[in-house]
């Protein structure tokens, strides 16, 4: 198992991070929030969950060992692959699953695309017992918050391909972007850059209400 990668970033795509590591790029995905943090040609270090399939070897990364072990327990619940768990972790921080699983709030995993409200309660009662309590008050927060986003003139296109990629329509992201338009300009406004992961949390809320 490779627990972890730590190396210069090569490259970022929406989804994934290529981290050079002994002279081997190794291909990460990642959730948006945590790819928001990377920098290409800075240093990285990722906490990573490989897995293996018949045709294919996938390594996903996280900004701590508490979202990779989130990650794994997610998958025992019947029904959860790579994909949800890690999307589930793209709307959600570990904190925010726990709190959500152990109050039963059935809506905060509806917010999760792919998961309706017959999933969401099969999740609630097989987690309940797997992931605990939170562990902080930062339950809401998305992982990644505050570690910094992409430059300005790219916030758009970041938010665009991480809906995109959590299976929203082109169009449905086109208009969830505009939406929270208004909230990264206060950002520039101010000679900030714009959060992607609180803008991408906002966004999901939006699509979420036109539902």
């Amino acid at each position: 198992m490779i627990a972890f990668v730590s190396g210069t970033v090569a490259s970022l795509a929406p989804d994934t991070a290529v981290v050079e590591v002994g002279g081997v790029g190794m291909a990460v995905q990642c959730t948006p929030g945590t790819l928001a943090r990377l920098r290409v040609g800075r240093h990285a270090k990722l906490a990573t969950s490989l897995v293996v399939r018949e045709d294919s070897l996938t390594l996903y990364g996280f900004d701590d060992e508490d979202a990779r072990q989130t990650f794994e327990l997610l998958q025992t619940a019947s029904g959860v692959g790579p994909r949800l768990a890690q999307s589930m972790l793209a709307v959600h921080s570990p904190d925010a699953l726990r709190a959500a699983v152990s109050s039963g709030d059935e809506k905060a995993l509806t917010a999760v695309p792919g998961i309706g409200k017959k999933g969401a309660q099969k999740l609630l009662l097989e987690l309940r017992d797997r992931l605990g309590e939170p562990v902080s008050g930062a339950a809401a927060h998305l992982p990644g918050q505050g570690a910094g986003a992409q430059d300005g003139g790219g916030w758009r296109g970041q938010l665009h391909s991480a809906l995109v990629g959590l299976g929203y329509a082109t169009r449905e992201a086109e208009e969830a972007v505009a939406a929270v338009a208004p909230q990264a300009e206060e950002a520039l406004a101010a000679g900030a850059e714009p959060p992607v992961p609180q803008l991408l949390r906002a966004a999901l809320q939006t699509l979420n209400r036109a539902r």
